[in-house]
């Protein structure tokens, strides 16, 4: 592929965002593609997908880069990628035999696959022998997944509809609601992504809401809903009846639930600020099934937002871990007695997943609940995100 200075330097642009300012990577390209409008699809698929790549491969480029400068780092993660570089005056302080021998003499596991030292080691902790292999699988590109609209369409449908737009889907044994697409390409602009006939969403997340096992005329919680997708999710297998009740502490996210929505065809969702814990108590035993899907560390969906393991510290995940608990504890009030609670997180750590669920079932608050089934989402083993899902009943 040929390189342009100026695409280039939109990704400069874009990385400093990134890491001088420690703004988000996928807000950061998409106002950079916004600011740029004369930019064709070939330039701006080149930016997107150069900045993720150059983001998620940072602290190698960094290692092998004979300098700080944006021209380096950039010769140098395009020579990784097996590229030629043409014959600029910005690139002439690379030597590509010497990055190649660094690279290969490299034994070092948390340079190798570009993160911070003490992370490696504590996913080494919390995973065992595991670790390696899934931190591999989560610096891999993520498929793009469709989860269709069964309100609106059929499976089948959708694919034979899209296949008409030259877009080629595949469907995976498992996931009853998703069609993958064999190459990335920008789905948002598709006619029936605008009719509403489906939502950009990974196939392990679609997991989520099959698992609260949701029956038509139910009245619903979804109580971490952020933007939603999975309160129309549920709505969708619900067939659009009885009640989903979206909560959120940000107003601004459950807009964006309004919004889907109604391009989705579902009139069922009702959204509510969380204010404080009156907002809780007032729905105290209220709900038949209760969605939790709470605040994590986001280690599972690496691969989607790459940028999180340069934001991530001790710290900041014990504060989440907290946080968990702390809604779990709060939270679980809102279920019927012999309803059903799904806690969920897109996070690899049993420290965030299976011992949280373990803490609430011996804590006073859980005494009533049992586990009813769990499932260990590695991105590993399913090729798609990882997650963690609990099943939990309330006696």
């Amino acid at each position: 592929m040929k390189l342009h200075n100026n695409t280039i330097r939109g990704v400069h642009t874009a990385l400093e965002s990134i890491f001088q300012e420690g703004q988000y990577a996928d807000k950061v390209i998409e106002r950079t593609l916004k600011s740029n409008p004369k930019w064709g699809a070939r330039d701006r698929s080149f930016i997107a997908e150069t900045t993720y790549e150059m983001v998620r491969w940072w602290r190698l480029i960094n290692y092998l880069s004979p300098s700080e400068s944006y021209w380096d780092l950039f010769g140098t993660y395009w020579l990784m990628q097996g590229n030629e570089l043409p014959p600029w005056e910005e690139f002439s302080g690379l030597n590509p035999d010497k990055i190649k021998a660094k690279y290969e003499s490299l034994d070092k596991p948390a340079i190798l696959e570009s993160i911070p030292d003490w992370l490696y080691e504590f996913g080494k902790k919390e995973l065992g022998e595991k670790w390696d292999q899934e931190i591999h699988s989560l610096n891999e590109e993520a498929e793009v997944v469709l989860r269709v609209n069964t309100l609106k369409i059929t499976r089948e449908q959708l694919k034979n509809r899209l296949a008409e737009d030259g877009i080629r889907t595949y469907i995976v044994k498992g996931y009853p609601d998703a069609l993958i697409l064999e190459q990335r390409q920008n789905v948002f602009r598709n006619p029936a992504f605008k009719e509403g006939l489906f939502e950009v969403q990974d196939a392990s997340s679609q997991l989520v809401a099959q698992a609260l096992a949701v029956e038509p005329g139910m009245r619903v919680i979804d109580a971490c809903a952020g933007a939603g997708g999975k309160s129309l999710h549920l709505a969708a297998l619900m067939q659009n009846k009885g009640k989903v009740l979206s909560m959120d502490v940000e107003e601004w996210k459950l807009q964006q639930t309004k919004l889907r929505a109604r391009r989705d065809g579902v009139s069922i969702i009702e959204r509510k600020v969380i204010e404080g814990s009156k907002t809780i108590k007032r729905l105290k035993e209220s709900a038949d099934r209760l969605l939790l899907d709470v605040p994590c560390s986001g280690l599972g969906v690496l691969r989607r937002n790459p940028d999180t393991k340069w934001k991530l510290s001790l710290d900041s995940i014990a504060k989440v871990q907290e946080t968990q608990q702390e809604i779990i504890q709060s939270y679980s009030s809102m279920l019927k007695k012999g309803g059903q609670m799904v806690y969920a997180t897109c996070s690899i750590l049993p420290s965030e997943n299976q011992k949280q669920v373990e803490k609430f079932l011996a804590s006073e608050a859980g005494k009533d609940f049992e586990l009813i089934e769990d499932q260990k989402v590695l991105a590993q083993e399913s090729g798609f995100d990882g997650f963690y899902i609990a099943r939990l009943l309330k006696k």
